[in-house]
């Protein structure tokens, strides 16, 4: 199984002290790799909020390809972060000529575009960029969106994380999510590292779903042009969130509806009863088969937890005064929130979403069997 690990704060924390908690639930994951995506950002990003961040490893080919390609399309470098590695190599990571984050200002002719159609420019940029590495093996490219960096690599985490010197000082953000992978399923590629991320929208799994043909199959029939790649099973997980929050304009109330639909006896005693049966008949080939675990985050930060039905995954929620921590265990949380109030750890059954807002005042629950809709 993979660990998953997420912390929302109203401090900045460093990526480097949440893989601290992970490596506490180190006997659950078998070292193949690390995921980190930070949203929220402090350091010199906090100034930089509305600008998109890329994030990527490169050969310095592909750097000199992707300078020039930016280049070609008006953007221009704002800031950025080249990471120095220590010299110790850790086992099974390849040697890699730059780790890459870059913020870019957008093109002088995008800036008196409204904010939604800059959003809308830049899932296809890192689309290209994607297919062009992925042509000539000289880039891979993670993100490329404001307030947003994503680090991928094979290897231990905690030995990762040394090398690439994670506790620097201009790397913190209030949301930071951390898997530690076992790649079981597929050859080990880094686009199949969870978190995954699409516009805005990003989750991390531990579990496995076995719908995973048929959902994949619904989401490229959509006709978006995000809604692709697909070497992890669990990457379907953040493209249902996006197409049932950002296509269909559902709360995220609705995607545990969606997913993991209460059975059709339980929906005729639900308050909503027409909406969920039209949802769970429309979106059936969304429906999820796990066991799973998925811990999410959305474009304004709000950090939540489900489970689907089979619940054979564990999770806990816990903390207060304004920080937050998920975890696949409790050692996780332990280790990162030692002092709390542990009367108040939740950990969400197959009915619940747990959801933290970026106020970060309290953990609300909503159950399937609540009411959607005020009447």
């Amino acid at each position: 199984m993979c660990r998953l690990l997420a912390i929302t704060s109203k401090d900045f924390v460093s990526p480097a002290a949440i893989i601290d908690g992970l490596a506490a639930m180190g006997e659950g994951y078998d070292g193949s790799g690390v995921g980190i995506l930070l949203r929220d950002l402090g350091g010199p990003f906090e100034q930089l909020k509305n600008i998109p961040v890329l994030s990527g490893i490169f050969t310095m080919t592909g750097l000199k390809r992707l300078d020039r390609f930016m280049m070609e399309k008006g953007f221009t470098t704002k800031y950025k972060i080249t990471f120095k590695t220590n010299d110790s190599l850790p086992t099974g990571v390849p040697k890699r000529d730059v780790y890459l984050v870059r913020a870019y200002d957008y093109p002088t002719e995008w800036e008196d575009l409204p904010e939604d159609d800059l959003l809308q420019k830049l899932m296809p940029i890192r689309l290209r960029l994607r297919k062009m590495g992925e042509v000539d093996k000289d880039m891979v490219v993670f993100s490329f969106w404001p307030d947003t960096i994503m680090i991928k690599e094979v290897g231990d985490p905690v030995e990762v994380a040394d090398y690439l010197q994670l506790d620097r000082k201009d790397l913190a953000a209030r949301v930071v999510l951390v898997q530690g992978r076992q790649n079981t399923n597929h050859e080990i590629d880094l686009y199949a590292c969870h978190p995954f991320f699409l516009q805005g929208f990003a989750t991390m799994t531990n579990g496995e779903n076995t719908a995973f043909i048929q959902n994949r199959e619904f989401l490229k029939s959509r006709g978006f042009e995000g809604y692709c790649g697909y070497l992890s099973d669990s990457e379907v997980f953040t493209h249902n969130l996006h197409y049932f929050i950002e296509k269909l304009g559902l709360g995220l109330e609705c995607y545990k509806h969606g997913i993991t639909p209460l059975t059709d006896n339980a929906i005729k005693k639900h308050s909503d009863a027409a909406f969920l049966t039209y949802l769970k008949y429309t979106c059936r080939n969304l429906i999820i088969d796990g066991p799973n675990c998925v811990i999410g985050c959305l474009p304004d930060a709000t950090l939540f937890m489900v489970q689907d039905r089979k619940k054979l995954r564990p999770g806990v929620i816990g903390g207060g005064d304004g920080t937050f921590v998920f975890s696949s265990e409790m050692c996780g949380l332990d280790a990162v929130i030692p002092k709390r109030d542990t009367t108040l750890d939740f950990q969400p059954m197959h009915l619940d979403t747990v959801i933290v807002h970026p106020t970060r005042r309290s953990v609300e629950v909503v159950r399937q069997t609540d009411p959607l809709f005020a009447n």
